[in-house]
């Protein structure tokens, strides 16, 4: 028995790292494109859009500002496909469980990297589909990763935003891609490497994940995977279910289970959930924050040509240096998981729930990510070359702590059994937004000649909007506080967490 335990803690840690692994390596490439696109580029991709112009005082040079619309294009489709199929793919991992998302996850990832092994100049046309193939497979393999947090009780929220870090930092994967590139050994090469890869994801999700879903909370003597002798498992789904499957030896756990169910809470409704107030300017810090990175990332190339006046050299070296900083993603998103956890362990306040702890928790952290926005916006909009090394810092800051917010705030400010529809609807919805990015390339490129000054204005005024999120959540706790001091006023309970219902699953504690 001992053994057993044993074995299922070392299969919990085994899990833990290799998802930190395959998020680092594979799921989030797609957000190196600029690394890529210089690539793409060198080979010729999309060349036939680059004109013969005449300048101002009759120098001849060579136009390809629509072939840099067309790659903006591509990566304008596959960040909005990334987000809005995650809609789609959030019902599909809470509906049908970690083995079938994920296998559909790598089976995208595996062709998107395919199509693009097998392209050339005159296939350019399938960036399209290949880029968004890789942005989708690889959210599928986050989302099915970020339930591992489960595992580990009071790091809940560090884990998540670790996985999410990890994920942002895989964008150095295709800075590697250049480099090799440059060192003689072809993008076609590297891309068949990758859907070599596939087969660890396989091995992975057939031997250290789940089935189904990871439950929060887990209930005792919870295993997953490969089992030893017999033992209860449970994974949490819709509420009102309640089973207990015996586990054999080598067999997955499969059904539902809810601890406590004899006192069992009424469980909000996905629908009560989304028209809330806290789904509502959830999305709004998202989506203004978001529409300002995709931009940023989209644009990258053009603006750095801009600001060099077309020195090659100098704008390979600033895109090496935008692709390493995302590497430290993995270690800034952590810090972020940190201030959310910060009050884990600690005694809470009379008659203060875990709920609003957790709550009151995540304030600062919305806070300080909107700020780090503004920060990175200001700096962005400067037309000065050297600066633009602290707009990497912080664009890399703030992303980490945006999606490893994001996930954090999903799983504790609504029930678990919605995570996947709510997290999938939020990125769907956002994704939307995130379609402004092309009508902003494009008045740039048109009506502004190529100068993005009004439009860096207009997106960092945008961006003070993220700041409503954190002070709507604080004033929410403001108001649990006030109740709890006026007992009689309303009849002994607090207000619901997300202006709904009480969740039918209680917080670990």
């Amino acid at each position: 028995m001992l053994g057993c335990m044993n074995g299922a803690r070392v299969r919990r840690w085994l899990t833990l790292s290799s998802g930190v692994v395959e998020c680092l390596c594979f799921a989030g490439a797609v957000f190196g494109w600029a690394s890529l696109m210089f690539v793409l580029k060198s080979e010729g991709y999309f060349g036939y859009l680059c004109v013969n112009a005449t300048g101002p005082n009759g120098t001849a040079y060579t136009d390809c500002s629509g072939q840099d619309e067309q790659f903006s294009l591509v990566f304008t489709i596959a960040s909005f496909m990334n987000n809005f199929l995650t809609l789609p793919n959030g019902f599909l991992f809470d509906r049908f469980g970690t083995t079938v998302a994920r296998l559909l996850g790598i089976s995208l990832y595996t062709t998107g990297t395919l199509l693009i092994a097998f392209s050339n100049a005159a296939t350019s046309l399938l960036l399209f589909p290949a880029l968004s193939f890789i942005a989708v497979g690889g959210i599928l393999l986050l989302i099915t990763n970020m339930q591992v947090g489960n595992l580990f009780g009071t790091h809940r929220s560090t884990i998540i935003t670790l996985y999410n870090g990890a994920f942002d930092s895989s964008s150095v994967i295709f800075l590697i891609v250049k480099v090799l590139s440059e060192g003689g050994i072809s993008m076609h090469a590297s891309f068949l490497f990758l859907s070599a890869c596939s087969v660890i994801h396989l091995t992975r999700t057939f031997l250290l994940m789940p089935r189904t879903h990871i439950p929060h909370p887990l209930p005792e003597g919870y295993t997953y995977g490969l089992g030893c002798g017999q033992s209860k498992t449970f994974s949490p789904e819709e509420p009102g279910e309640n089973k207990v499957h015996v586990q054999n030896e080598g067999e997955a756990e499969s059904a539902p289970f809810h601890p406590d169910s004899t006192e069992r809470k009424e469980v909000a409704s996905f629908r009560s959930c989304v028209l809330s107030w806290f789904f509502l300017w959830h999305l709004v810090w998202l989506s203004v924050m978001q529409l300002r990175h995709y931009l940023f990332i989209g644009t990258l190339n053009p603006m750095l040509t801009r600001l060099t006046h077309g020195d090659p050299a100098l704008v390979s070296r600033y895109t090496n240096a935008f692709a390493i900083t995302q590497l430290c993603g993995v270690l800034c998103a952590p810090w972020n998981g940190l201030i959310m956890d910060r009050h884990k362990g600690k005694r809470r306040g009379p008659g203060e729930s875990e709920e609003e702890a957790d709550l009151r928790s995540a304030v600062l952290s919305l806070f300080l990510t909107a700020l780090q926005c503004l920060l990175f916006s200001i700096c962005a909009s400067t037309p000065f070359l050297p600066l633009q090394y602290l707009s990497f810092a912080l664009q890399v800051l703030n992303r980490s702590f945006l999606y490893g917010g994001n996930a954090a705030f999903i799983s504790i400010a609504f029930p678990t059994c919605h995570f996947g529809k709510l997290y999938g609807l939020m990125m769907a919805l956002s994704a939307v937004v995130s379609l402004l990015q092309y009508p902003c390339f494009s008045l740039v490129k048109g009506l502004l000649d190529g100068d993005p000054l009004y439009v860096n204005v207009g997106l960092t005024v945008l961006s003070l909007t993220a700041f409503i999120h954190p002070f709507y959540v604080y004033m929410h706790c403001r108001r649990l506080t006030a109740q709890r001091e006026r007992p009689q006023a309303n009849g002994g309970t607090a207000a619901p967490i997300n202006g709904a219902k009480p969740r039918s699953v209680p917080t670990v504690s």
